[in-house]
């Protein structure tokens, strides 16, 4: 048998009580969603706003829409739509709500996105004139899609 001894001083053992203590505040706000912020409800009622909307997160865009189209949240479970969701879910949207609905998708190109090798675009997805998720799309070979904010 192998017997460890140590000798803590009582400055030490509060001070590693105390380090542990916040080691698992933090851990329960991780895991309980605490982290999680919800996204202010914007509302949208012009093409003026949209783009007021995407400058709060310092977006530069081509006022005039790329496009604007439908689109249909889907109801079925799907791999693509989870994805997608627990990106609004990290900005803080939900899609959940809107399953089975139309929304409609405006896409912007974006002016000042930095370092990108092609267009990059924002689509923000709206329904009764309230933003309700969207992303940024690096269209370069090594482009990634993100959140509203740069990543």
């Amino acid at each position: 048998m192998f017997v460890l001894t140590a000798k803590l001083s009582r400055k030490k053992l509060l001070i590693a009580v105390a380090a542990l203590a916040a080691i698992a505040v933090i851990m329960i706000v991780i895991f309980s969603g605490g982290s999680k912020k919800r996204a202010a409800k914007q509302t949208v009622s012009s093409n003026e706003d949209l783009v007021r909307f995407l400058a709060t997160f310092g977006w530069s865009i081509d006022i005039a829409p790329v496009q604007s189209q439908k689109v249909y949240i889907p109801e079925k479970d799907s791999e693509l739509f989870d994805r997608y969701n627990a990106l609004q879910q990290a900005q803080g949207y939900d899609l959940e709500p809107y399953r089975g609905k139309n929304a409609t998708k405006y896409v912007f190109e974006i002016l000042n996105y930095p370092d990108s090798e092609g267009p990059v675009y924002a689509s923000v997805l709206v329904s009764d004139n309230a933003v309700i998720g969207g992303d940024i799309t690096d269209s370069g070979e090594n482009g990634l899609v993100h959140g509203f904010q740069y990543p």
